[in-house]
């Protein structure tokens, strides 16, 4: 029925998602045909149950087939399929891509025709540690039932927060339990830290270029975004003064290492001096350190160095675990996370008691500190072959951080990027121009690529034709 390539950058589960949808087009499975039970599926083609659960549960979404209750899958009616498919099918081809800050919110998540995807900012499905998952949710369903039907607690499970004051502490930053709150990932972290900081009409310090999801969010409140630019040592701290001199802003929201989109860590001269600056002008920074667990370096975090005085600690599992867990926490002073704590509340009360406690049986297994050794290393050969293959096509490099997940890039004869990507569209590839992370939206030459997604032969023979 279909050819499966453990090698391809492409999931198993999409291999075997399209197999079977294309064989339905082409009509080598017809309405009402049965598919192979799941155990056989997977033994001829040796992968996973799991994956080929996940890929019938897609198809059946899809209305491409049908689960009939103790028979099996079988290729749904004409009838019943076709109405759904063509729209399907329809959007997928006919919707036009704006380059806009919506783009990576919208769309970056589903393929929209696009095979090769450099810009999106999430490791491959395959880096994940499947097997660590599924074993931890063995483990939850026997040892705590009971965390699949409760609404949790307010501030998260005290397990989690127990064990992240440990982690934290290994990062030499002190906080107890109870300051900490769990967040559903490091957006929601965030939202909740804006709408409690930030009042229309503030002016707010964002990285430039910088996260933007945030800037969205911070254009939703009112806020006026004073964009402070990134150097090759992190940020320009002469343009930083200068812009606190003149608007007296509240908070800076900075994304200290390994940086989206430009791959540039704080070097520790710069983060002093960023301290300094916040407690001469009194400000708080909201320090975003998502990319911390994918730095081998050991480098302090601003929280390190302040003790949580002025820093604002934002943090997740969605780059080592999962993102689909969407686990994320703050951790701040006592006061300040009594107050975020209502907010959380009304917001949506709880947060997911089983993916806490998912994400907590994960980090008390042995093999969590192997896998992120592991996604350490193959994020530093990907680094290596991509910085080289990047400049052999004359792409200029902003700098080589040989860690993380990105490189930001742009080629000597491109003033608008936008121009790029939509050039590369055309061809079924997806970049990520920086206009998109500019927090006024201008054109600019840059282009962010994701190191893990950037192996692939046709994104350097398009970049080649320039």
């Amino acid at each position: 029925m279909m050819f499966l390539d453990p090698g391809s950058q492409a999931p198993l589960v999409s291999q075997i998602v399209a197999g079977i949808s294309l064989a339905i087009k082409q009509q080598q499975l017809r309405p009402g045909s049965k598919l192979p039970s799941i155990r056989k599926l997977s033994q001829s083609h040796k992968v996973s149950h799991f994956t080929v659960v996940e890929a019938y549960d897609r198809l059946v979404a899809l209305s491409l087939l049908k689960a009939v209750p103790n028979a099996g899958f079988y290729v749904r009616e004409l009838a019943d399929n076709i109405s759904r498919e063509a729209p399907f099918e329809a959007a997928a081809q006919d919707s036009e891509f704006d380059f806009d800050a919506h783009l990576l919110l919208q769309r970056v998540f589903q393929p929209m025709g696009m095979e090769v995807r450099p810009g999106v900012g999430l490791l491959p499905e395959q880096w994940a540690d499947d097997d660590g998952l599924q074993r931890s949710l063995r483990v939850l369903a026997r040892s705590a039932p009971s965390s699949f039907s409760g609404y949790g607690i307010a501030k998260g499970s005290a397990k989690l927060r127990a064990k992240l004051a440990e982690k934290l502490a290994n990062s030499r930053i002190a906080a107890h339990p109870e300051q900490i709150i769990l967040t559903s990932g490091a957006s929601h972290a965030l939202d909740l830290v804006v709408r409690y900081l930030v009042q229309r009409g503030d002016s707010v310090l964002v990285d430039e270029p910088g996260y933007h999801n945030l800037f969205l969010n911070l254009h939703l409140q009112g806020a006026k975004l004073l964009g402070v630019p990134r150097t090759r040592d992190g940020i320009d701290l002469i343009q930083l003064e200068q812009l606190i001199v003149l608007h007296r802003p509240k908070v800076f929201f900075t994304n200290t290492r390994l940086q989206c989109p430009t791959g540039t860590s704080l070097s520790l001269a710069v983060a002093h001096r960023l301290l300094q600056l916040a407690d001469k002008y009194d400000f708080l920074i909201v320090e975003n350190d998502i990319y911390a667990d994918l730095d081998p370096s050991g480098q302090q975090a601003l929280a390190g160095m302040d003790q949580l005085s002025r820093v604002i600690y934002v943090a997740s599992f969605s780059k080592t675990i999962a993102p689909a867990l969407r686990v994320g926490f703050i951790a701040a002073r006592q006061e300040l996370i009594d107050e975020l704590l209502p907010l959380k509340l009304v917001s949506g009360l709880t947060t997911s008691e089983i993916t806490e406690e998912l994400t907590l049986e994960v980090l008390l297994q042995g093999r969590h500190r192997k896998h992120v050794k592991q996604l350490q290393s193959r994020l530093a050969e990907a680094h290596e072959v991509v910085a080289r293959r990047l400049r052999g096509v004359g792409m200029e490099l902003f700098v080589e951080p040989c860690a993380g997940l990105f490189l930001w890039a742009r080629h000597p004869q491109i003033e608008d990027s936008t121009e790029l990507a939509m050039q590369a569209k055309d061809e079924k590839i997806l970049l990520a121009p920086g206009q998109l992370f500019m927090p006024d939206a201008r054109v600019v030459p840059w282009i962010r690529f994701n190191v893990a997604h950037s192996m692939d032969d046709r994104i350097y023979r398009f970049l080649g034709k320039i």
